[in-house]
Parts: structure tokens; sequence; C-alpha cells
């Protein structure tokens, strides 16, 4: 019998299918494993999810606790959900996520119907993300469209489920989202939308936001209110499906009229002050905690203040332009203006220009000019101090000094090239004298005045020749009309703050200004200033601002060839310094000096600002008397400038007055005014 050799098996259609599916299975179970792997050794590690801290709007609040300011790379302010109405994160969960609470952080359901969806419409349309998958999107991944990614998102979405509880995904995922016209999280985009927080939002306001996710720029009211108005249908009546409100409070919100919040923006008088509270605090703190740490700063800026400087300086340069209309003028000239209080140093009010959008050079702080006569009170504050009195003699003539070169020579003159013969040391600051303050100068050295100045709080080098009699060092406006508020403040050196407080994100006190005062002069000396600089105005150079109509004092500045004007000046609570000039050192125009260019600047602010104040005197401190002198003793021609009412120290009363001099009336302690 012969054998015959088995035939081989033949593999019918089914079984062939099933083989195959079996190795196509297997390659893609091994495939799959294999990127799993790949994928999980790449992703992030989600433990910083437990301390969330994103990236956070800093607030800037002016003196009344108004916000005035938000900085911010992403604008966001996070809120704990605690502090949110309840209907806020169920109009969310309705909208994007309606098993949230049961999934694991991927919902396998939503992604079969998205998967269907974008099958039938042949494009990637849905996404099936839960929120979990949302928030491992906008912290952890990028947001590229790949399967890749959606996996990536996946793994990621389930561990962040394991690891945080519902609610703490849900805070994370409010307050990180973005929701369109540049806020991010709901705090913001309740402010930017409605001009309100989150936790004040109402059931038509919260509906429109939880609108938003899905497509912020489609759906943003600001510019597609009907796309937003059928998305916010769309959120109510997944809230009524849900069970959340019923049919009739859908429709009720619907109908609810939308009151919109106006544009988030600076007040451009504003602008000045702002930029430099933002200065101080990035060269205190840094770039990247000022745009993302949530600062609140709490500044000195009075916005009612800082609108009337805002004004009296558009209106001086208004009235120069009326002036020089008939000289063909090129261009308009620079004014600036900064206020402070004199007791603490905090700055009230800054305007560095006539306009800030037009230039950030901020003219009141960041520019160095010569102040002119405006520097005088210092030297007479240390001729005062070396021993000098109001009533010193001090002879007005003309002069020749040497000057800077070995053959050259320094003639001063006077405004005018007039000269009075012997004049008051009183006279020669309320009326402004050359001659007399360069005498002065010599008399007492150069050295006391440059040591005052610094006890004032002056640090710009200063000239060590006897111009500086005449203002020729160049000096920032802050710094000098801190100086004046020295005299103001009985002898008590302020350093100018702009910022009360600042506090963390956690509410946690990083800094509070406290004023650090200094003896800067005795307070006998700073009230014997302030008597002379109220002469100035009675009766003087500044006596263009005698009308304010409460007590006063200050003094005019002007340069060489009338390339700056100058007042500073102030009353017993508030201190302003006012400059007027081209940035391009030009002149202003034949007599545009401080009295008629600065001082009218200063005048119409503080005629706004004198609601604030108290009419109150100057206080008088102990030691110091009030004693006539006759200013009428040489050939001076203005007419009052005969006795006036000054204030000597009394341990250093001239020989002349040691009598004691009769009681002076209610007019005598006044000085009168010029006819």
């Amino acid at each position: 019998m012969t054998l015959r050799r088995p035939r081989p098996a033949v593999w019918n259609h089914s079984q062939l299918s099933l083989l195959l599916l079996g190795v196509a299975t297997g390659l893609t179970t091994l495939i799959c494993f294999i990127l799993f792997l790949f994928i999980t050794l790449d992703l992030p590690d989600i433990s910083t999810l437990d301390s969330y801290q994103p990236a956070q709007t800093t607030l800037i609040y002016d003196d009344q606790g108004a916000v005035v300011e938000r900085v911010f790379h992403e604008n966001r302010v996070v809120v704990p959900l605690g502090q949110l109405p309840e209907q806020l994160p169920q109009a969310f969960i309705a909208a994007e996520d309606a098993r949230f609470y049961d999934h694991g952080g991927v919902d396998a359901w939503s992604i079969v119907r998205a998967l269907i969806h974008n099958l039938r419409s042949g494009e990637r349309r849905q996404g099936g993300s839960t929120i979990t998958q949302q928030v491992a999107r906008a912290l952890l991944l990028s947001r590229e469209k790949t399967y890749t990614r959606k996996i990536r998102e996946a793994i990621l979405a389930y561990r962040i489920d394991r690891r945080l509880s519902k609610e703490e995904i849900l805070h994370i995922y409010l307050n990180h989202i973005y929701l369109g016209s540049g806020a991010y999280g709901v705090e913001a985009a309740a402010q930017t939308y409605f001009g309100k927080s989150a936790a004040e939002l109402n059931l038509a306001e919260i509906s429109l936001l939880a609108g938003l996710p899905q497509a912020p720029s489609r759906y943003t009211p600001f510019r597609q209110y009907t796309l937003a108005k059928r998305r916010q249908a769309y959120v109510l009546n997944r809230m009524a499906e849900e069970g959340y409100i019923t049919p009739t409070g859908a429709r009720r919100a619907y109908l609810h009229p939308l009151l919109w919040a106006p544009p988030q923006s600076i007040a451009p008088e504003n602008g000045y002050f702002l930029q430099q509270v933002k200065n101080q605090v990035e060269q205190r703190y840094g770039r990247q905690l000022l745009y993302e740490g949530g600062l609140r700063i709490y500044t000195s800026l009075d916005q009612e203040l800082q609108r009337s400087a805002a004004k009296a300086v558009e209106q001086g340069i208004r009235d120069w332009e009326k002036r020089r209309r008939g000289a063909q003028a090129t261009e308009r000239p620079q004014a600036a203006l900064i206020a402070m209080e004199s007791k603490t140093g905090l700055v009230k009010a800054v305007s560095g220009g006539i306009d800030f959008n037009e230039s950030q050079f901020d003219r009141a702080i960041q520019a160095r000019r010569q102040p002119g006569s405006a520097f005088k009170p210092i030297i007479y504050a240390a001729a005062l101090e070396k021993g000098m009195t109001p009533a010193d003699i001090i002879i007005d003539e003309p002069i020749s000094l040497r000057g800077a070169g070995p053959r050259q020579v320094w003639e001063p003159r006077n405004f005018g090239n007039r000269f009075h013969g012997p004049t008051t040391l009183r006279d020669g600051l309320v009326y402004s004298r050359n001659i007399v303050t360069i005498k002065i100068l010599q008399q007492i050295g150069i050295r006391p005045v440059v040591e005052l100045a610094r006890r004032l709080g002056i640090s710009s080098p200063l000239t060590d020749n006897l111009s500086l009699a005449l203002g020729s060092s160049e000096l920032s406006m802050l710094e000098l009309t801190a100086a004046y508020a020295a005299f103001a403040n009985g002898g008590m050196g302020q350093q100018p703050a702009f910022i009360k407080s600042i506090k963390d994100r956690r509410g946690l006190l990083l800094e509070q200004a406290r004023p650090g005062t200094t003896r800067a002069l005795d307070q006998r000396t700073a009230y014997q200033v302030t008597r002379l600089l109220e002469g100035v105005i009675k009766e003087g150079t500044g006596r263009g601002v005698s009308s304010l109509g409460i007590p006063a004092a200050g003094k005019t500045g002007t340069t060489d060839r009338y390339m700056d004007a100058w007042f500073i000046g102030y009353s017993p609570e508030l201190v302003a310094g006012v400059w007027v000039g081209f940035d391009r050192m030009t002149t202003l125009g034949s007599d545009e000096g401080g009295g008629r260019t600065a001082a009218p600047i200063w005048l119409a602010f503080m005629r706004e600002a004198k609601g604030q104040l108290a009419a109150a005197e100057f206080p008088r401190p102990p030691g110091v008397v009030l004693m006539p002198i006759n200013n009428a003793i040489g050939d001076s021609e203005e007419e009052g400038a005969r006795i006036s009412w000054e204030a000597f120290r009394t341990d250093n009363l001239p020989p002349a007055l040691l009598a004691p001099p009769p009681a002076p009336t209610e007019a005598e302690r006044g000085l009168p005014a010029e006819g």
C-alpha cells in the first residue's frame, strides 16, 4: 500500500481574515503600547497644578481706592471658587462638559460623538474635550490640532482627575480659560464686559460668558452680538436641560438687558503719574512680578487734582500761543506741573508734558533744566542759617568778577539792568535781585548752600562758583519742588513718594510708605523763608498769583534768554511746581518769564485745589517774632516797599530792632499789595 502524503491545509477566506485581523490587532496593540510609552515619557509634570499660580494682572489704585490701570501680559484676576455665584460654574459645566462630575477626566461618549460628527462633516470641528482636558491643554500643552496632542491631552486629563478634586479642577478652569477681548478667567471677563466683579454677575451675564470658551473671537459680544446672543441661548437651554434653572428662568435671562462696560483705558492725564509708578515697581521687584505677579499697588494719585493739573498746563500753553501769535512760532513749548503734600511728601499729581500720548518724556521728573531765580530761596535760607536777618543791608550795585578763564570777566546784571543801592535782604529775595543774591553767596560761601541743598533733597550736581546764585545748575522739578516742601513743613524734609503701599497676590504687605522726615533746617529759619516768599507773592515778582485767596508763598524763576520759566509755590498743605520751556532749549520769547508764563499755570491749578485746602496761616514756631523793617533805604521805587513785618529769631535780633516793637495790627501783619 502506498501512503499518500497529506495535502497541506487550505486556508479559507474566513480563517485568513481572522488571522490577518489577529495580526493587525497585535501590531496595533504593540504600536499603541509603544506610542503610549513614548508619549508618557514625554508628558509634562502635573505636580505644578498643586500650587496653581498663573500670571495675574497687577492693579494700580488711586488714593480713593479706584482702579486706574491694569498691568499684565495676560489680563487675569484669580478668585476662589467659593466667591463665585453658584450658577456661574453650573453654566460652564452645562455648556462645556455636562458629565464633568461623572467621568474620570476623559469622557468616552463625548469623544465618540465628536468622532461621528467629524466623520460626517469631513472636518475636525468637534474635539469632545472635557473641562479637565481643557485644563491640561491650557496649562501643559500647545494648542496644535493633532491626534498625538489629543492622546497626550487625554492621558494628562486622566492623571489630573486622579490628583485633584473636581472643585480644584473647576477653580483652575474658571480662572484660566480665555474668554476673549484680552480677558483670561471669569473675573477679568466680568470686568471687561460688564464693569463688575464676577461675584456680582446675574444669570444673563453668566450665560453669555459661559458661551465664549468654544470660540472667544467668534462669539465676542463687542463685535458679534447676534452670534453671542445665539450662543447665550444655547447655554441657557443646556442649563435648563440639566436642571440648573427652569425654562422660564432661561427665557427671562435671555430677555434681560445687558449693560456693557466702557472700554478699559488709561485716562490720558494719568499717564505720567502711572509711568513713574510702574518704573519704580519694576526697579524694585522686576518686570515679571509687575506684569504677572498680581500685585496691588496703592498710590497717592488724586485724580481730581490730576485733571486740574492737566487742564492748567494745557490752558497755559494756549495762552502763550495767543500772546506769541505774531511771532510765527513753529512749535508749541512744553510745560510740566508736579504737586505734593508738604507734610507727607506724597505726590498727588504729575503732568510731565502737554500730551502723554505724543511724548512720554516726563519733564517734571526726568528733565534737568536751570531753575534760574527759583533756586534763590535756598541761598537765602543758608544765609539766615549763617546768622543774617531779613533786615541786613546789601549794596545793589554793578560788580565785576573773575570769569571762567584767566582773562574773562563776569559782570552780572539785575533784570532790566537796574541797580537799587542799599537793599534789605528781604527785598533781595522779594524782588529777585541778582547782585544782592551774589553778594550774599560771596559772604556766606558756596559750601553751606550746597550742604543745605543736599539736606533739602537736591541730589543733582551743583555749580561750584558764584553763578549758583542765579540758578545755573540744572535740576529736576521734582527735587526742587520737594525742597520747597521743607520750607512749608517747618524745615522737615520728605522723600517724594508716589506709592503708599504694595501687596502681593495673597494680600500680604510688601511695602508701606512711612513718612521718612528728616530735619533739613531749623523750623524758625524755615518760617523766615516762608515769610519772605509770602512777600514775593503779595508784592514781588510773583504778585500775579496774589489773587489766590489763601495764604501762599512762592518764587518765580527765569533763565537766560527766557529759555525756562518757573514758579514753585505752596500753601501750608500743598506745594506745586511749574516749568515751561522748549525741549530743544530755545527762547520762549521776550518777557516770557516765570511771572508771566509759569505763575498763571500754578494759579489756575491752585484755584482748583483750593477747595481741598484749609485757609489757615502758616504756623509760626516758638522763638520767632514779627518785627517791622524799613525797606525804602535805597532808591527803591516799588510802591509799598517801605515797611514790612518780617520774621526774626529771638536769639538773632539786629541791634536796631532790640527794643520791643508795638504789636502789629491786622493790616500790618500782612504786606501791602503793589498798585
